[in-house]
């Protein structure tokens, strides 16, 4: 079974505990795997013990914060529709200054900055 990249624990020091107990590991699974897909699978490939020090602790983190972004988004997340508009308020959810959207995966621009440093974000890398 495929395993999440930061343990519920983890989750509490990174985390802000907004999931609920009986969600934290399938919303740590799901954030991890989104991770997987901004990394091109370099972690799948090279195996999560064979990062160094400094890049588990970062995807660890990263994990812990994706996980909180997409628990507490996940009706814009899900939703079909980029914006909408009712009575003259209108709302979009799509690519703007502060969400990165990458491989059908959203995230927090400062959260992607952060996975960026491990340097296995990098297109070019094989």
């Amino acid at each position: 079974m495929y395993a999440a990249y930061a343990t519920p624990e983890e989750y509490k020091a990174y985390g802000s505990g907004s999931i609920p107990n009986d969600a934290l590991e399938k919303a740590l699974r799901t954030a991890s795997r989104h991770i997987d897909s901004l990394t091109y699978n370099r972690i799948v490939g090279q195996g999560f013990s064979s990062l160094t020090d400094f890049q588990q602790e970062v995807v660890k983190e990263v994990v812990c914060l994706q996980a909180d972004f997409e628990h507490e988004n996940a009706d814009e997340i899900d939703t079909i529709l980029s914006s909408y508009s009712i009575n003259g308020v209108s709302a979009q959810f799509g690519e703007s200054w502060n969400v990165f959207i990458d491989a059908g995966v959203a995230m927090k621009r400062d959260v992607y900055e952060l996975l960026k440093q491990t340097g296995l974000c990098c297109r070019l890398l094989r």
